[in-house]
């Protein structure tokens, strides 16, 4: 909705200044996206898709020939700006696509889980380019990610969305600060009894539980050193044995778990999901 592809259904919106319903066309010039699925044309090179896309943005020849050549450093594809881009791996494509929207340098950018199947050195490197679009060209940067150590790394505020709910919304910091003491989870062999749940629950230690999994919990504790030893003690008496303890301090993860009870990469069906699936019932 926020990029103009669907008409909000109640509410209203406004990027860079603009209402999404009344004003598309002006925020469609102020903004550029990047899609979960890749949207290049893989039959042209590197080069090809920044100057096409630069003559659809509006962008003069003038500008594209000292635009597009910058731009292909910045994500370091200088020496692929003459390959097919069917030949480049996944995260030269997203690096492509980062260095295309700016093309016509927008003021808002929108990034839909951007490091998605990347390998973990590739994820590092698109997280430097995000950070350069704000330092270098002063871009503000909308990021929707799965990847709690993403938002904490890149956000300066972060949203929390369950069921299509905004649940919490502040800084990484301030969402942190809402967890008190360390987190320490405990795994079961089996599904943890109740009896077990409400001893640990009484224990002086302890600040509250979740259960994250069937014989999963997650304990907000103060002093883990000294709770951890009480909590397989009770567990243990209660007849529920404990397969696995960790703990570490709290995090991002650790709210979105807090707030929602459940694991952080649950399936769920989504939009695209939904269009795909239609799509196909179609040309069946």
């Amino acid at each position: 909705m926020l990029t103009t592809l669907l008409r909000p259904t109640e509410g209203r919106a406004w990027v860079a200044g603009y209402d999404v319903v009344e004003q598309p066309h002006q925020v469609r010039k102020r903004i550029g996206v990047v899609f979960q699925d890749v949207a290049l044309d893989r039959e042209l090179t590197g080069f090809e898709n920044l100057w096409i896309y630069g003559m659809i943005q509006g962008v003069g020849e003038r500008e594209l020939r000292e635009k597009v050549p910058k731009l292909l450093d910045f994500v370091g594809l200088s020496r692929w700006a003459d390959t097919q881009v069917k030949r480049y791996s996944g995260g030269m494509m997203r690096r492509l696509e980062i260095a295309q929207i700016m093309v016509h340098s927008p003021e808002i950018i929108f990034l839909d889980e951007p490091t998605l199947g990347l390998d973990p050195q590739t994820r590092v490197h698109v997280w430097d380019y995000i950070k350069e679009l704000r330092s270098e060209f002063g871009t503000t940067v909308f990021l929707t990610t799965h990847y709690m150590e993403e938002a904490e790394k890149l956000c300066d505020r972060v949203a929390i969305i369950d069921h299509g709910k905004i649940i919490a919304i502040g800084t990484p910091e301030e969402l942190v600060s809402k967890l008190e003491g360390e987190v320490v989870y405990v795994r079961f062999e089996q599904s943890l009894e109740k009896v077990a749940l409400k001893r640990v629950e009484e224990l002086s230690y302890v600040l509250g539980v979740k259960v994250v999994e069937g014989n999963k919990v997650a304990v907000s504790v103060r002093r883990a050193s000294e709770a951890i030893p009480e909590i397989i003690n009770v567990c243990s008496k209660a007849g529920a044995r404990v397969a696995e303890v960790t703990y570490h301090r709290p995090s991002l993860e650790d709210v979105f778990i807090s707030l929602t009870g459940r694991g952080l990469r649950d399936e769920e069906w989504d939009w695209v999901s939904h269009m795909r699936l239609s799509r196909a019932r179609r040309m069946r």
